[in-house]
């Protein structure tokens, strides 16, 4: 006898007033939405009544310099900081993950993995931390830095990083407090233990003071493409949020990422590979398109050229044609890779002009855009699964509220119609709901581990 039919996973990617640029003008969306915590509750409770794996929110710690003539067109200039946003929704939810961003570049190991230790115990066990290493100066200019670091040391930096907030997450065993009033232990100080990390851009002692995680470790996430965000993402992340504009290059980052986790003694089903996906949703063709172009007419030229230049990097394009071709031989900029090959892959594949490659931009970021039917979109999502590129999506709704209700309300019963989507959470912890095991406590090892002895 067969097993239940896998299924796939799916996450919520909440962008204030929704993913499109122009989203914000739309008549569905929440103008206010980035300083309306309302606005966040009523989404995150619709994403869970819909069972969704988990809320993702991006991050940067700037209002980036190159949007600087366009900022007042767009919604992007303020949001909520994300963990205390998710401190806040873990008390209005019980079930669905909570992944923040939060960089490797722009704090301290310490700090994050208090945060999000703390996260853990108030969501009882649904915290994620999605790894970032930024790509923008003007982060740099608010962290005692002319400029930003360059590609190759931010994921060195990375990858000691990560470890090290690993180890402080076992700064604890499972059972070490005792709690124990007759005999007058509060804890077992044979079970308390410091990491004494020494490397090249960290040294910690630990232990960190907060109990160890409901999750032994919380989800860690990562959104990197480029060849060393890849080979961090093998060694230590449990989900992958990627942007793939096609089938076949869905299929090639995913053999290519599940190929590498071998030679760190990992098994493929130990990563969850989940793209981007823009979904404009209609009743028929007809009415999703009518959608979408009401979207695209919103875009103001202007904030769509300086969106385009966000990324390939903050190279000027204002002197060329809106209506001709991509420069060639675009320099590659430090910031964000991945994304720049993206972008220039599709203005060179579809031979599009600046103007058709901000309107393509505009929609989802690079990110995998589609309209169509419940049902068309489904057969997409569907082919994408089953096909090897992709463990499930980050659903990117064009609006909020009104995008994510589009997919609650017509997209999800076809999903559960063929079998590919749960009706109910399976566990209490968003590891169990993504079937990721519970890491065991190790004693870190990295750079020489103590045990403290008795605390006064």
């Amino acid at each position: 006898m067969s097993g239940p039919k896998k299924q796939l996973r799916l996450g919520a990617f909440l962008q204030a007033t929704g993913h499109h640029v122009a989203g914000w003008r739309h008549p569905r969306a929440q103008p206010d939405a980035g300083q309306n915590i309302a606005h966040y509750r009523q989404i995150a409770q619709t994403a869970e009544r819909a069972k969704f794996d988990a809320l993702f929110l991006a991050d940067g710690v700037a209002i980036r310099s190159h949007d600087a003539e366009t900022l007042h067109l767009t919604s992007r200039a303020a949001t909520f900081e994300p963990l205390t946003l998710l401190s806040a929704l873990s008390q209005a939810t019980e079930h669905i993950g909570l992944v923040a961003t939060v960089s490797t570049t722009y704090n301290e190991p310490y700090h994050v993995a208090r945060k999000f230790a703390s996260l853990d115990h108030l969501s009882n066990g649904r915290a994620g931390w999605n790894v970032v290493t930024s790509w923008s100066e003007s982060e740099a200019h608010n962290f005692n830095l002319d400029k930003h670091p360059e590609h190759g040391a931010r994921y060195e930096r990375a990858e000691e990083f990560v470890d090290v907030v690993r180890g402080l997450w076992d700064s604890w065993e499972d059972d070490a407090f005792r709690f124990d009033q007759a005999e007058g232990v509060h804890f077992d100080h044979n079970k308390l233990h410091a990491i004494h990390h020494k490397g090249k851009h960290f040294s910690v002692r630990g232990p960190l003071n907060v109990a160890r995680p409901v999750q032994g470790h919380p989800v860690v996430v990562q959104a990197g493409s480029s060849e060393p965000g890849q080979e961090l993402a093998a060694r230590t992340a449990e989900v992958i949020f990627t942007a793939q504009q096609s089938l076949e290059d869905a299929q090639h980052f995913y053999s290519s990422l599940k190929s590498r986790l071998a030679r760190y003694g990992r098994e493929p089903d130990e990563l969850k590979i989940m793209p981007g996906v823009f979904p404009v949703v209609g009743r028929s063709e007809s009415e999703a398109l009518e959608k979408f172009e009401e979207l695209q007419s919103l875009i103001h030229p202007t904030v769509g050229l300086s969106l385009l230049q966000q990324h390939l990097g903050g190279i000027d394009l204002s002197g060329y044609p809106l209506d001709g071709p991509l420069p060639e031989n675009l320099q590659e900029p430090n910031g964000t890779k991945s994304r720049f090959q993206l972008v220039t892959a599709l203005a060179r594949r579809e031979q599009l002009t600046i103007r058709q490659l901000y309107l393509r931009v505009a929609t989802a970021r690079g990110h995998w855009s589609i309209h169509g039917t419940p049902e068309s979109i489904v057969d997409r999502l569907e082919e994408w699964f089953l096909k090897g590129g992709a463990d499930g999506f980050n659903i990117m709704p064009p609006t909020l509220p009104g995008g994510l209700d589009d997919f609650v309300e017509l997209v999800l019963p076809e999903l559960r119609r063929r079998g590919l989507f749960r009706s109910e959470y399976e566990g209490k912890t968003l590891r169990e709901n993504l079937g990721l095991a519970r890491p065991a406590h190790r004693i870190y090892q990295q750079s020489g581990a103590g045990v403290l002895g008795r605390v006064a």
